[in-house]
């Protein structure tokens, strides 16, 4: 009987996280559909509004209003996470995405991990020589990636508005872990969308976006619903059970596999090419992003923590 437990944990695991795979690989392409006749930060707004709008529904008729006893302060908190994340992380991603292909702004969003072992040597932390070298691998691999604009139509505005989507991302994620924040992850995920989809309608308002309803097309319309549904509300629920019920050091992995799926998904779906550039430069910031999750898991160096919650969560 303990065997038959086993094997279906076992299977639910690699089920939860194949979804995790797939579905934050995807998001990049979600994007790329959906902005190509909705406004990028409006769309944005739309889809993370509707999410925490489900998401804080359900929560309520499973919890009550209990799940969302908070401070004002760990709702501040959220509601800080959330605008660095999803305002300034997600929004310019979609930005970016007007310029450059889904598959080249995944690989040069996957230099987030190398980014929070920066903020850790700013903050007088030492992280351990192996991860050091894993941030200067992937960082060699940013440059070798901007060079050009990124080739093949990629765009210079489009290289450096994603760069500043990493960096927002990462300020998002170090803090998460440094911020008073309501106890329940999910509530916490709802705020943060709340906070962060509210925030993208009034910059994109004010930048002079607006919904034509009737250019919208179905493909972007359902890109979106794709988005609030799958990539949301699915992916984050598939990765919050996994940080229970499997090894950290086997949930992190999704930091290098992400990129990978989406240039694939880009390249099968809507024909994004594959550069030598891309494929030589995201090749080298997966290795040293694999090599910096994987001596940081491993707890190796004075100052590493084996096991413990990644810095990289929020709500894709």
């Amino acid at each position: 009987m303990a065997d038959t437990t086993d094997s279906r944990k076992a299977l639910l695991i690699w089920v939860a996280l194949s979804l995790v795979y797939v579905i934050w690989g995807s998001t990049y392409l979600g994007i790329r559909i959906m902005i190509e006749t909705m406004p990028p930060l409006l769309s944005g707004s739309m889809r993370f509004v509707t999410a925490a709008a489900v998401l804080g529904l359900v929560l309520l008729v499973r919890h009550g209003t209990r799940v969302f006893g908070m401070s004002r302060r760990q709702a501040g908190g959220a509601a800080l996470v959330g605008l660095l994340l999803l305002t300034g992380g997600n929004g310019m991603v979609a930005v970016a995405e007007q310029y450059i292909s889904s598959g080249l702004a995944a690989l040069l969003v996957a230099s987030v991990p190398l980014w929070l072992v920066v903020f850790r040597v700013v903050t007088r932390d030492r992280p351990h020589v192996l991860t050091l070298a894993g941030v200067l691998i992937g960082f060699a691999g940013v440059a070798a990636l901007s060079l050009n604009g990124g080739g093949a139509g990629n765009k210079p505005t489009g290289i450096a508005v994603i760069l500043l989507a990493s960096l927002s991302w990462s300020i998002g994620s170090f803090l998460s872990a440094r911020l008073p924040m309501p106890a329940n992850p999910f509530a916490a995920s709802t705020i943060e969308m709340i906070a962060g989809g509210l925030a993208l309608g009034v910059v994109g308002l004010s930048l002079g976006e607006r919904l034509h309803l009737a250019e919208i097309s179905t493909r972007s319309w359902a890109a979106l619903a794709y988005m609030i549904l799958i990539g949301s509300l699915v992916g984050f629920t598939s990765y919050i059970w996994l940080l229970g019920n499997a090894p950290i050091s086997l949930v992190s992995t999704y930091a290098y596999v992400n990129p990978v799926v989406a240039v694939i998904l880009g390249a099968l779906i809507v024909a994004e090419p594959i550069t030598t550039q891309m494929a030589v430069g995201g090749l080298i910031i997966v290795a040293g992003v694999i090599l910096v999750v994987s001596t940081e898991r491993r707890g190796v160096g004075k100052n590493t923590a084996p096991e413990q919650e990644p810095e990289l969560s929020g709500a894709r």
